[in-house]
């Protein structure tokens, strides 16, 4: 391994780490912009403008710009160390990077809808799909730590991971239920 691999490596890993903070509060940003719906006039106006402002600096400025660099010192690391593309675990990570990638478009189009005041969804129902960026989170830091162990049995560890989040939106719900009563 050659020292420029191991300065993308951290730069790539920092850049995980800030991305993953942007996609956490971007939709915890939603949910309390969606949930301004339910208040009164002046507050209302007020608290969209304000996230609104919030939205846009958080996506434009730390969220779509670490993704950019994530993909760009990974796909470094890849083109340094192209055996990597030959391993189970990888092609598992790649995966769970293509879902991620929808979820960052989904991400991009929700909050477009929402600052032009369309809420298409619930703040529960945007509740449930954060909890959709922790699971890709476990199965991607998985993958990577377990290298061999991931790639004997990843399907099971998907399967696993992708149940634990069922149940992690189960929860949210009769939560949520609970606090309405």
């Amino acid at each position: 391994m050659t020292y420029n691999y191991l300065i993308y490596k951290a730069i790539h890993v920092i850049f995980v780490v800030s991305y993953f903070a942007g996609l956490f509060y971007i939709v915890r940003l939603m949910i309390y912009h969606t949930e301004t719906q339910q208040m009164e006039e002046p507050k209302k106006s007020i608290l969209q403008d304000q996230y609104t402002y919030m939205e846009k600096k958080l996506w434009n400025v730390i969220t779509a710009p670490a993704l950019v660099i994530l993909i760009t010192m990974g796909l470094n690391m890849l083109y340094k160390n192209q055996g990597l593309l030959q391993m189970p675990w990888m092609k598992s990570k790649l995966g769970m990077i293509s879902v991620l990638l929808i979820y960052h478009f989904w991400c991009w189009r929700t909050l477009k809808q929402i600052q032009n005041k369309v809420f298409k969804y619930t703040s529960v129902q945007l509740r449930m799909m954060n909890e959709l960026a922790t699971i890709l989170l476990f199965v991607i830091v998985f993958a990577v730590i377990q290298k061999t162990d991931f790639g004997r049995d990843w399907y099971w560890s998907i399967v696993s991971f992708f149940g634990c989040g069922i149940l992690l939106m189960l929860i949210v719900r009769l939560i949520n239920r609970n606090n309405k009563k």
